[in-house]
């Protein structure tokens, strides 16, 4: 798999990822990178390769925890960069119960699951985990002007731009209702 995630120019068609923004963006995500490659409880699995000689190109790196609670699995790092645990089945419960606690960040997630049960009971237990919840599809799936996109928590307000309710972010809603024939009680119909 690593050998097919080209990294080059987006003008070409084939390239998987191009280079990080600009000189901050590749120096946050190189240091949640080396935190990783000193971190006892993780373990860099492929990927880890910054290179800034020409462009700020950060090789897509595979991390994998050994702790739920590591740093990399509660901070938002907005590069090709993700961070995994690996748990047994038999503490799905707890590791559910983890996922809606360890972060305080709500942006994007993915529930990969054979069992459509099992994802549909995931889903459900994780709705306020996430922004936007990908079931078996990868949490950078979001499709510009088709799909509403915004998260929770330290991750946003939720407002879901490209959704059709994003417009009242930006007006004053007002509901205005014009009684046409007078008053004749003060009494709401269920007091009569």
């Amino acid at each position: 798999m690593e050998s097919q995630l080209r990294i080059d120019t987006p003008l070409k068609f084939d390239t998987f990822t191009s280079a990080v923004i600009d000189r901050n963006s590749f120096n946050r995500i190189k240091m949640y990178i080396d935190y990783a490659r000193k971190s006892s409880s993780a373990k860099i699995i492929f990927g880890g390769e910054c290179n800034d000689s020409v462009g700020f190109y950060i090789q897509p790196t595979l991390i994998e925890a050994t702790d739920p609670n590591h740093k990399l699995m509660q901070e938002e790092i907005f590069g090709p960069v993700v961070t995994v645990y690996v748990y047994d089945d038999k503490k799905y419960d707890k590791i559910v119960n983890l996922v809606n606690q360890t972060s305080n960040y709500a942006l994007t997630g993915s529930i990969f699951c054979q069992d459509k049960t099992i994802l549909e009971k995931t889903r459900d237990r994780l709705v306020n985990a996430a922004g936007n919840l990908y079931l078996n599809d990868k949490s950078t799936g979001s499709v510009v002007n088709q799909q509403p996109f915004g998260g929770a928590r330290l991750s946003g307000t939720n407002d879901k731009a490209g959704g059709p309710h994003y417009i009242f972010r930006f007006s004053s809603p007002l509901a205005i209702k014009n009684m046409k024939v007078p008053l004749t009680t003060f009494k709401h119909v269920s007091m009569e």
